[in-house]
């Protein structure tokens, strides 16, 4: 796993915290992409957070970065197997990738691209070798949340699933598999899902969303985090189950478009923290608590393979 380097395409958000994730388990890491200082000082900026946590020493944290180097030249990925496309959502610029890494990685076994939208059968559309793509969708940020959603197209070939599978565990990755490709892969279906019931519970005027919010983190949330959904209904018995779904689907939500309740704060340009307003007003919130909540329930499951020189 640490003898051959892995690429990424993209010093985005996604694109850095996989270079962390992966020097972070001693894996040379080469990142292309333009202002390598931009994305050096992101990668740096990572390293501090978790040395402010105690999660690395100052020392692991120069042997991490001793395993990274930048470019700008696909002709300095040669010695690839393995790449991960971290580029915008654009299938042209995607298709651009594509070929200059098939122009210029030998030894290529798979393309993995963290696309959260797109689907392999169409990224495979890009490819003289259609079998060596597929999505690998991280949630962010990726050195800090375990889960990957493994998607494979028609033609992906087991070898390469495979790698890129193998890869990911080795630093620590809870691989998901799906069997065939669906939007929104498992994670997002599941979450939209839910908020579209708490927006129609909202506009019905059932609850606010400080109760729906406080509901979940006093409830089910935590449940989750240690077992899971198939788990909890099994235990609670089918038939109990089937017996309340009879009584309460009838008055679950079936929107299919962008409820009302959404749709007013978009068209006012409130869009969440980015505008300081949307559902709840970001304005006065103290954001470095936030961010070390949003942290905080995947640090017990940090399990890096940590260079020391």
């Amino acid at each position: 796993m640490t003898e051959r380097s892995v690429a990424i395409i993209g010093k985005g958000m996604i694109g850095i915290s996989m270079a962390v994730l992966f020097t972070g388990n001693g894996i040379p890491t080469i990142v292309l992409a333009k202002n390598a200082d931009v994305g050096l000082e992101k990668y740096r900026t990572y390293y501090r957070d978790l040395m402010g946590q105690g999660l690395v020493t100052e020392r692991q944290a120069a042997a991490c970065e001793r395993r990274l180097s930048f470019t700008e030249s696909y002709q300095d990925l040669a010695d690839v197997e393995i790449v991960f496309e971290c580029v915008t959502e654009k299938l042209e610029v995607k298709y651009e990738v594509y070929r200059q890494i098939e122009a210029n990685c030998p030894h290529l076994k798979a393309i993995a691209s963290t696309t959260s939208a797109i689907s392999p059968a169409d990224l495979a559309k890009g490819m003289s070798a259609p079998e060596k793509v597929m999505v690998a969708h991280p949630y962010n940020p990726p050195h800090i949340v375990p889960c990957v959603e493994l998607v494979k197209n028609d033609f992906t070939d087991p070898e390469a699933l495979e790698a890129v599978s193998a890869l990911l565990e080795h630093c620590g990755r809870e691989v998901c598999r799906m069997n065939k490709p669906a939007p929104g892969f498992i994670a997002n279906r599941l979450q939209h899902a839910l908020y579209r019931e708490a927006v129609y519970m909202v506009e019905q005027g059932i609850c606010g969303p400080e109760d729906i919010d406080k509901c979940i983190r006093s409830s089910w949330g935590p449940r989750y985090t240690s077992i899971g959904l198939f788990d909890h209904f099994d235990y609670a018995g089918l038939d109990l189950i089937a017996n309340i779904e009879t009584y309460l689907y009838p008055d679950l939500c079936n929107d299919t478009a962008v409820q009302p309740f959404i749709q007013e704060r978009l068209d006012r340009g409130d869009l969440g923290y980015k505008t300081g307003v949307g559902v709840y007003d970001w304005r006065q919130r103290d954001m470095d608590d936030f961010r070390r909540r949003v942290s905080a329930p995947y640090l017990k499951t940090f399990n890096w393979k940590l260079p020391e020189d």
